[in-house]
């Protein structure tokens, strides 16, 4: 007989606690294959399409196009281990008793199941039920089974599975490895915090929130002041305008921004740098054959060469512990403009990587962003940031830091300007360079240094050949 599994939306990532539904890829009635993507969901950090880790038949989906679904929420219904058909559904529906016929069913779940999970998705396969001893002469009337709500098919859902290997009787969602090892560094017991999660799921602010507790003085309680009532919007201006959710990218930008102005103690210098020579170089380069250069890997190279000089500048601050936590490896963010809004892809160990490899990889990743193919690895773990803002005709700006690194080298375009140039007022190609640092992680002397080495290494290139 079959048995109908419920699939829920999984953990794609970590912070991500809810994905909008873009384009189901099957319909109700389609025999699915193991790990065969099911439906395509845009998170806040990019578009992604979720395998089903069952095999069988599609019974429910739940969710419309354009709907927004928290992680942990049921995506589908699968039945598997039989035909599909819907008598046999409706003996696998909820609350019906256990037949003799259901260890087989049982069995063949198992081997309809890929066991392959998402970031943060702790099943394991479904999840094994106790046996009961049925006698024919005591039989167990079958319930009936209760009609699903918001689901596209009369068959019904099942309650959610336990987790396997778990004494509890409820659901028990998987907490984030990423989400363990900062409890476990910071000594903190899981089993003492409350999750706001879905099913009571743990979350990193769920941890930091315990973390910064423990170590905050207790005082004594002290009265809350009235809440200070606040203007009510006139019925003019409530209904004026256009209204636009904040919600994927633009919601996550949104977050993230203001956490940064929050959080972050920012400042921002410049300075003006002859790149007439730089210029000059990549010509060269390019003209002697083999792959092209990009202008982004020789300002990226650069920035490397720089951040081992002025470590400081690659690191992140631990307000919760007081430390300034300096990174080994530079992974380097990169900002992009795409149809989905303004996404930051990480090059992986950019200190270890050629002119030619960092050309290769910031095409990749731009084209990924461009098809909305780029995966929550490629957005996530960045270190230090290079944004070029001059590819949008500007020359300068102060931007943001992206939250939690502590630096962001700005770049803008670079045109003809006159110059003084050995002594001779010329025209050359000048580029304005600023530099955002958290004044935290260092003081102005260690940004100007930081930036005037850049300058240098832009205006004279064979400044690198003394780190090569």
């Amino acid at each position: 007989m079959a048995q109908v599994l419920e699939f829920k939306l999984p953990d794609l990532g970590e912070g991500l606690t809810e994905a909008e539904i873009v384009r189901w890829l099957v319909a109700v009635g389609d025999v699915v294959a193991i790990d065969q993507p099911v439906v395509e969901v845009e998170t806040a950090k990019a578009m992604v399409e979720v395998p089903c880790p069952y095999g069988g038949v599609v019974t429910a989906r739940y969710g419309e196009e354009g709907t927004e679904l928290p992680v942990g929420a049921p995506l589908l219904t699968v039945a598997v281990g039989g035909t599909g058909a819907p008598e046999e559904l409706a003996e696998a529906a909820p609350g019906a008793a256990p037949t003799v016929g259901e260890t087989a069913a049982e069995s063949a779940v198992s081997s309809e199941y890929s066991g392959n999970v998402l970031v943060g998705y702790g099943t394991a396969g479904p999840a094994a039920r106790r046996r009961r001893v049925r006698h024919e002469s005591h039989a167990v009337p079958k319930a009936p089974a209760p009609a699903p709500a918001a689901a596209s098919t009369a068959v019904a859902a099942p309650a959610p599975a336990a987790v396997a290997g778990s004494v509890h009787d409820g659901p028990v969602p998987v907490i984030s490895p990423l989400v363990r090892k900062l409890a476990r560094d910071r000594g903190l017991d899981l089993r003492e915090v409350r999750g706001s999660g879905p099913e009571g799921l743990i979350l990193r602010a769920d941890v930091e929130l315990a973390i910064a507790s423990q170590e905050r003085p207790v005082a004594a309680p002290a009265a809350a002041p009235a809440p200070a009532l606040a203007p009510a919007p006139s019925p003019a201006v409530a209904s004026a305008g256009e209204r636009v959710p904040l919600r994927g990218v633009r919601g996550a930008v949104a977050d993230k921004l203001s956490r940064s102005r929050t959080e972050i103690p920012d400042a921002t210098c410049w300075v003006d740098a002859d790149a007439t020579e730089l210029m000059a170089a990549r010509a060269a380069m390019n003209a002697a054959g083999g792959p092209k250069i990009s202008l982004l890997a020789l300002l990226a190279r650069i920035c490397v060469h720089a951040l081992a000089r002025f470590p400081e500048l690659n690191s992140t601050v631990d307000m919760a512990a007081r430390e300034i936590v300096r990174l080994p490896a530079v992974h380097l963010g990169f900002a992009a403009q795409t149809p989905r809004g303004l996404v930051v892809p990480v090059v992986k160990d950019a200190g270890t990587r050629t002119a030619e490899s960092l050309t290769a990889e910031f095409a990749r990743l731009t084209e990924a962003a461009r098809e909305s193919a780029l995966t929550p690895a490629d957005l996530t773990g960045g270190t230090f940031t290079l944004n070029n803002y001059g590819v949008f005709g500007v020359d300068g700006s102060t931007p943001i830091i992206n939250h939690p690194e502590a630096a962001m080298l700005g770049v803008g375009r670079i045109i003809p300007k006159p110059w003084v140039h050995q002594g001779e007022l010329a025209v050359r190609q000048v580029v304005q360079l600023s530099l955002t640092f958290d004044h935290r992680v260092c003081d102005g002397g260690t940004a100007g240094g930081f930036l005037r080495y850049v300058a240098d290494c832009v205006e004279q290139p064979a400044v690198l050949l003394r780190t090569l």
